[in-house]
């Protein structure tokens, strides 16, 4: 599956943005999407996956309560909305794949997306 992820930008504290993670090659349905980033200077972090079956698993707690995962079959795209921004949310945003029953870490999944970078400054 080829991914590919947008919507990346500036935005200021306490702002919102949207990322979208279009997917090609495949039908979407069977597959779980994650959202991976990497801070500047930082290791990767795993945020949340959504199953197949629309279940959505938070692995940073940090994204809890402030970022939601939610998916377009039809679209073949799945959308994180990151609400309350703050500076330490600034990083490269992936998306990734893998055709799994329910979720798992998203770092391990075994498609990516190019990553699109989110800076969160004032």
């Amino acid at each position: 599956v080829q991914l590919q992820a947008s919507g990346g930008g500036l935005v200021q504290p306490g702002g919102s943005l949207r990322l979208s993670c279009a997917a090609s090659g495949v039908t979407l349905d069977d597959y779980a999407i994650g959202w991976v980033r990497q801070a500047p200077g930082k290791g990767r972090e795993d945020i949340l996956c959504i199953s197949s079956s629309d279940s959505a698993f938070y692995y940073a707690d940090s994204a809890k309560g402030r970022f939601v995962i939610a998916r377009d079959n039809a679209k073949k795209t799945v959308y994180l909305n990151m609400n309350r921004l703050k500076p330490e949310d600034t990083a490269v945003y992936y998306c990734t794949a893998d055709r799994i029953d329910g979720c798992s870490h998203p770092g391990f999944f075994s498609s990516w997306g190019q990553g699109t970078l989110v800076t969160v400054s004032s």
